[in-house]
């Protein structure tokens, strides 16, 4: 089969494309033809070795994979061959990633896909919508007819916030850094869009809501706390999963007295019922038009050095050129 693989951690040229032996599954495993795969920050940061993980080279980047069932191990009970799966959480603590025609997937981290999903918007929505789902339910515990700040409301976690809060019933206004991302947001139900470079986030959010915001969410490398704590309402939430080598300031004095919470979490550590359930809800309400996938740009399997090289350019260099998830297409047609 073909694979996109690395033999060694370093740059996106370190990605090469072309035959590796098919996988073999063991007993609790199925086998999965892949027709989209997706692109997350964190798959650039194992593959360079700037997140150290255990990897079994050659290596095939990539967490999120939508395809189709080829066969099933002995001891699988929940699939059959033909049937229409994704996945995430591959490619990590010693599992092998995604970016290959075939892959092995333990029958835990797989999910059924209901027929009316594309590949393309499952892969896309995979480690991004169970993140957000994990985030306002399990963490801050999100109630209908509360408000939301999303930081990055255009970015593949923030689009997939604002849509999952919009359709619990709740009020959500974001930030945006232009015009374009400002009109996407808003399509994904956002009320109030915040244009961050040229608005002020605190006052945006007093015209938003008097009280300040029940649950704030923070996409960016570094968390500015104190505006979050001014922002929030009493016993507000915020919600951290990024900035694994921020240490900015934090105001405890306002932060306790207004009775606030902090929810950092990783979405790679939720246990396969945790995914599952949530992977379940999401498919259902990609199904009814509920969510949708936010893909800014597309590659071949064969173009995954480039697809990496984008999302670094996004994620390390904060360029302007991506808007959205990266999909990565292992078949012409899904």
């Amino acid at each position: 089969m073909k694979a996109a693989f690395v033999t060694a951690t370093g740059a996106p040229e370190a990605i090469q494309y072309g035959d590796v032996p098919d996988p073999q599954i063991g007993d609790d495993q199925v086998l999965i033809r892949t027709h989209a795969m997706s692109v997350n920050p964190i798959d650039t940061y194992v593959r360079s070795g700037v997140v150290a993980m255990e990897l079994p080279f050659p290596y095939f980047p990539g967490c999120d994979a939508a395809g189709v069932v080829e066969a099933i191990g002995a001891n699988v009970k929940r699939f059959s061959v033909g049937e229409r799966v994704w996945t995430t959480n591959q490619g990590l603590l010693g599992r092998q990633g995604t970016f290959a025609e075939k892959i092995a997937v333990d029958e835990k981290w797989v999910f059924a896909l209901l027929d009316a999903v594309s590949f393309e918007d499952a892969a896309a929505c995979a480690l991004v919508g169970i993140t957000a789902h994990l985030g306002l339910f399990r963490e801050a515990q999100l109630q209908p007819g509360e408000s939301v700040l999303v930081i990055g409301g255009s970015g593949g976690v923030g689009s997939m916030v604002v849509q999952l809060a919009v359709a619990s019933g709740a009020r959500v206004i974001a930030t945006a850094g232009s015009d374009e991302k400002a009109e996407l947001v808003r399509g994904f139900g956002a009320e109030e869009v915040i244009l961050y470079k040229t608005q002020s986030i605190p006052e945006q959010v007093r015209q938003f809501s008097e009280r300040g915001v029940n649950v704030v969410w923070e996409t960016r490398r570094e968390p500015d706390f104190a505006t979050a704590i001014d922002v929030m309402a009493e016993r507000g939430r915020m919600v951290l999963m990024a900035g694994r080598d921020a240490q900015p300031p934090f105001p405890v004095g306002p932060f306790y007295v207004k009775e606030c919470s902090l929810h950092g979490f990783v979405m790679f550590k939720a246990t396969p019922f945790e995914m599952r359930a949530a992977a379940e809800e999401l498919s259902r309400m990609m199904a009814a038009g509920k969510v949708k996938a936010n893909i800014g740009a597309s590659f071949t399997l064969a173009e995954a050095a480039q697809a990496h090289a984008l999302q670094e350019s996004a994620t390390l260099g904060e360029s302007d050129q991506l808007c959205g998830k990266i999909i990565v297409t292992s078949t012409p047609e899904s």
